[in-house]
């Protein structure tokens, strides 16, 4: 995922949380708001109580990993916040990637 396409602003997670609609399925909250940009933005937020530092940046790592198979960045004008709980934890990587591509899917931002 490329450094355009990521949301790290606090106010802009805030913003698409509180503004944005949103999508839950077991391991994952998606919220998703217009951003009028000319790209589709992703964020992602991991709570401390799934894990040490190395435990929950390990999960953002494949989370960006299904983000960039799963998204066309450049022909949707979306902010997207993945909220991950820790039910990440008890499945394996292609049962979660399903999962996400569902929630995106009804955005509509899937490639």
């Amino acid at each position: 995922m490329k450094v355009i396409n990521r949301i790290k602003d606090q106010r802009e997670f805030v913003l698409v949380v509180r503004k944005g609609k949103t999508l839950k399925e077991t391991p994952y909250f998606v919220h998703y708001l217009d951003n009028g940009l000319s790209v589709c933005r992703v964020g992602l937020s991991v709570s401390k109580r799934i894990g040490n530092a190395v435990t929950r940046n390990r999960i953002k790592r494949q989370a960006r990993a299904m983000c960039d198979s799963l998204i066309d960045y450049s022909s949707h004008t979306f902010d997207v916040v993945i909220v991950i709980k820790a039910d990440f934890l008890k499945s394996d990587f292609d049962t979660n990637k399903k999962i996400l591509n569902n929630l995106l899917s009804k955005i509509g931002i899937t490639k």
